[in-house]
């Protein structure tokens, strides 16, 4: 009998404790600085743009373009040759940072630079090690 190898799963700290938490929740959270107004993705301890402390998780609209992209054709592990071919997309979300995600549920022929966005939730892993990941989906 043959097992799937799992997808691999990322591990919270306490930096990335209250995104894993939202995304669990079905919510994008992202961060955005109390003092100059800029969002930053990458979760940090400062705001990239002035260096201040107050940055704070905001809820994000979900809403984003595709601003670059690659076709997987040839899975980097067992664990995702069910997935093949796949697309993993630069996205530029609604509110200025951008992320790298998977854009799912249509043909990978369909994905275009500019293609409006929307996120949605993978959940990976089991029991203490499940993690929901935000994937992307054409509007």
């Amino acid at each position: 009998m043959s097992s799937v190898e799992p997808k691999p799963v990322p591990t919270p700290n306490a930096e990335t404790a209250p995104y894993w938490q939202a995304c669990a929740a079905g919510k994008l959270l992202i961060q955005k600085c109390s003092d100059c107004g800029r969002w930053q993705f990458y979760p940090r301890l400062v705001c990239a743009a002035c260096s201040s402390r107050a940055v704070e998780w905001r809820e994000t609209s979900g809403r984003g373009v595709v601003k670059s992209f690659t076709i997987i054709r040839r899975a980097v592990s067992a664990a995702f040759e069910a997935d093949v071919p796949y697309v993993v997309a630069l996205i530029t979300l609604a509110e200025g940072p951008t992320m790298m995600a998977n854009v799912a549920d249509c043909a990978v022929e369909q994905i275009a630079i500019g293609m409006a966005v929307r996120v949605t939730f993978e959940q990976r892993g089991d029991g203490a090690n499940a993690i929901t990941v935000p994937q992307f989906t054409p509007t």
